[in-house]
């Protein structure tokens, strides 16, 4: 079922062709031009538009985004026991990871009378997107609000897509009673049924409804993407995310039904999610790819598994070694790597480039998910091999406190002007020199 790309004839040396890797399609430049008009509307027109592209986009009527106090209320008190108890266990991980991420406050004594402090101050208002679409991800609320919370940011607002009649029992208009559930657990008070670009624009300009935020986090379609590249400088945002992605680094040891399994679960999201197996082992992908027809067959969602398996972004590299996987699987830098080897947990701190690693054949990436703790937001598209995922860290700013006192100034004078002077910024070494001119300087300044 999968594409074979066999790279064991490669030369051994030097860099991968990451082009010869499998690798979906995002037009993100082309999907610019069509969020562009949409994320002008909204923050020209305000919710007027939000109401509008609900009825376009989405097939429902509303007549305000904010969801009422009393939907979050009834939907927790409505949610599956079973669900709740598994969001209440998941948000339990989730705290245990990223409250040991908190920053603190570092002051370096430099010299006597010189101190420079790196403070680490939370975002102010920050806006959280929630996908709808295919499922209806309770769990994305967990892994955006967790962090965010552990990081001390003050005002926290959810936007996620309104559901449409009979889909949403509860009528027209409001996110997935889960999604609500979700943020009601997390004392979440400030929730907008808006999606998509829309939703974007919306938490970066603000509406009548929807005060402005600073930074927007979570991941969406292609047009969520676009809108955040777009708005980027008028709000800050995590990632550009992409489909979601997972690669196996896999030898003969492997039990290739896991391996089969776990690349359903992740093609299971989307037509163009990825699914690669990385292995020195054609045996192991001949067993793989024979487990894959019965298992595709008996999913729910078998029509959609079935073309991003065939998709061209994903199938099977065969390398030469696991040496040789490594380089490939750092090449790839996918957002979530799995290790099926012997001795995995050593194969595992050789990995340079992941989004999230999964080690053995009892961390499947569905773990990660929901439940292990870590943060399922992660970067996709080759990204991790330059950026992180979700976490404390990207809801803080460092601000760095300069603190001299007038001897410590006078002992690096000389040096501030000469650097001044050699990048041709003679004011620069004028604003200390003056700080020293008889009856300028004020004592102690």
């Amino acid at each position: 079922m999968l594409t074979r790309i066999d790279l064991r004839s490669s030369p051994g040396q030097g860099a991968i062709d990451r082009d010869l890797l499998p690798r979906a399609e995002l037009d993100v430049e082309a999907a610019l031009e069509k969020v562009r008009p949409i994320c002008e509307d909204v923050r020209h027109r305000g919710t007027a538009a939000l109401i509008d592209y609900a009825q376009r986009f989405e097939q429902v009527t509303i007549e305000r985004t904010r969801v009422p106090a009393e939907a979050l209320e009834r939907a927790l008190a409505e949610l599956d026991p079973a669900v709740r108890s598994a969001l209440e266990e998941s948000i339990r991980r989730a705290r245990l990871v990223h409250r040991e991420q908190r920053r603190t406050d570092t002051a370096v004594r430099v010299v006597p009378g010189g101190t420079v402090t790196e403070r680490w101050v939370p975002v102010e208002r920050v806006g959280l997107y929630v996908p709808g679409g295919k499922a209806a991800y309770g769990s994305s609320v967990v892994m955006n609000v967790v962090p965010a919370q552990e990081a001390g940011v003050g005002s926290l607002v959810i936007a996620s897509p309104p559901q449409r009649a009979p889909g949403n029992e509860w009528g027209e208009g409001l996110p997935h009673p889960t999604i609500l559930a979700a943020c009601a657990l997390l004392g979440v008070t400030e929730v907008h049924a808006a999606g998509g670009a829309q939703a974007v624009a919306m938490l970066a300009h603000g509406t009548a409804e929807c005060a402005p935020v600073k930074l927007v986090t979570g991941p969406g379609n292609v047009y969520v993407t676009a809108a955040k590249r777009l708005l980027k400088g008028i709000v800050g945002i995590d990632a550009e995310a992409g489909p979601t992605e997972i690669a196996v680094l896999a030898d003969a040891s492997a039990d290739p039904r896991l391996i089969a399994a776990d690349l359903i679960s992740q093609a299971e999201h989307d037509v163009l999610a990825a699914a690669v197996l990385i292995t020195p082992s054609a045996e192991l992908a001949d067993a793989v790819d024979a487990e894959l027809g019965p298992q595709v067959a008996a999913a729910k969602h078998h029509e959609r598994i079935s073309e991003a398996l065939t998709g061209r972004q994903s199938g099977i590299v065969l390398v030469r070694d696991l040496d040789h996987g490594l380089a490939v699987s750092d090449a790839y830098a996918a957002e979530h790597l799995e290790i099926h080897t012997e001795d995995a947990a050593a194969v595992a701190a050789r990995v340079r480039n992941a989004g999230a690693v999964f080690v053995g054949p009892h961390a499947p990436v569905s773990l990660g998910d929901y439940c292990a703790g870590s943060n399922h937001v992660l970067p996709t598209g080759g990204c991790a091999c330059h950026s992180s995922g979700l976490s404390v860290q990207s809801f803080l700013r460092g601000i760095h406190v300069v603190d001299y006192d007038r001897q410590a100034l006078a002992e690096v004078a000389h040096h501030v002007v000469a650097l001044a002077e050699a990048e041709d910024l003679p004011a620069h070494g004028t604003a200390v020199k003056v700080r020293f001119e008889s009856g300028k300087a004020r004592s102690g300044a």
